[in-house]
């Protein structure tokens, strides 16, 4: 069984292999590092199609994509695509089509995609989309946010024991009026994991805030192991079972007042994300920035696990 790094291996290439239509399959093959019969084996096994009818198909859609949206001449993207001349794109792009390329030009399909067995299509401007490996759903989603929230809680709250006392409770000159007045470094953790403590006791129908805990390092990460699985179990179980709108009463509350599962979540994503990130901004204040931006991307899907820093390219023209 290929893995899911050695797929991407090989549809990097193929990716990269774009800029280069006339490589040929000994070449591409090469890249690889591998012999051209077992790197045709692989992505045939891995993908249900050939990487030399992968790339033509990739080469003809990025065709459609450069005819509906750009200027350059016919030959010009029928040599872009790999052909020789344009009367051999032609034939091809119209069996592809099912018109000629001019006529494309002036009225293009919503879609470029053409039928392949591997789901994998062209992606302007020059990458690729890929099918999911498994189905997904909004939960599937809600779920990664909140996994991600509670890991990220865990690693802020671990690092503070890397601090002294005078640096967690600095003063953080950003506060939030309404959410976190002269906020800490600790008072920030803290309510990162007290949040989650006080939605438990709620949900489990307690009538009273549960006590200041123990804001040392320590004393908040064993706090954190207790009230994250906690919350995990309590909150986001009844969400998956779609019960999200389900109504209870909340008695901490004076007086009581009525939420929702779902509301529950919301309420922590919202509100965590601002305490997170003063969190984050504090330790990289104090010299502790292996955290980045706390971006979720990587959790919730995607390779860019930090997708504040990422450089975008200028726009072109």
């Amino acid at each position: 069984m290929i893995t899911s790094d050695r797929l991407q291996l090989l549809l990097d290439i193929v990716e990269r292999s774009l800029a280069q239509p006339n490589l040929n399959g000994e070449q591409l093959a090469g890249e690889a590092h591998l012999s051209r019969f077992h790197f045709d084996r692989l992505v045939a096994a891995a993908l249900g199609e050939s990487p030399g009818t992968l790339r033509r198909r990739l080469l003809m859609e990025r065709a459609a994509h450069q005819l509906a949206t750009g200027d350059d001449q016919v030959i010009a993207v029928a040599l872009d695509a790999g052909y020789g001349s344009p009367e051999a794109f032609a034939r091809a792009f119209s069996r592809a089509y099912g018109v000629a390329p001019s006529a494309y030009r002036r009225h293009p399909a919503p879609s470029h995609e053409l039928l392949g067995a591997s789901g994998v299509h062209f992606h302007p401007p020059g990458g690729l989309r890929l099918p999911p490996t498994t189905r997904s759903t909004t939960m599937d989603v809600l779920t990664r946010m909140v996994d991600h929230h509670l890991w990220l809680v865990g690693e802020i709250v671990d690092r503070t024991a890397r601090v002294d006392d005078a640096t967690l409770d600095r003063r953080i000159e950003l506060s939030v009026e309404s959410i976190d007045c002269d906020p800490t470094l600790r008072s920030v953790t803290d309510r990162l994991v007290s949040q989650l403590e006080m939605w438990n006791t709620a949900v489990e129908g307690g009538t009273s805030m549960p006590p200041q805990g123990d804001t040392s390092s320590q004393g908040m990460r064993d706090r954190l192991g207790v009230a994250a699985p906690s919350f995990r179990r309590l909150v986001m179980t009844p969400v998956a079972e779609g019960r999200s709108d389900e109504t209870f009463v909340d008695a901490v509350c004076d007086p009581p007042e009525t939420f929702t599962y779902g509301g529950i979540v919301a309420h922590v994503l919202t509100f965590a994300a601002v305490r997170r990130t003063l969190a984050i901004g504090a330790l990289t204040s104090a010299g502790i920035d292996d955290l980045g931006s706390g971006d979720p991307m990587r959790h919730v899907g995607g390779s860019g696990s930090d997708a504040s820093t990422i450089e975008r390219r200028p726009a072109s023209g």
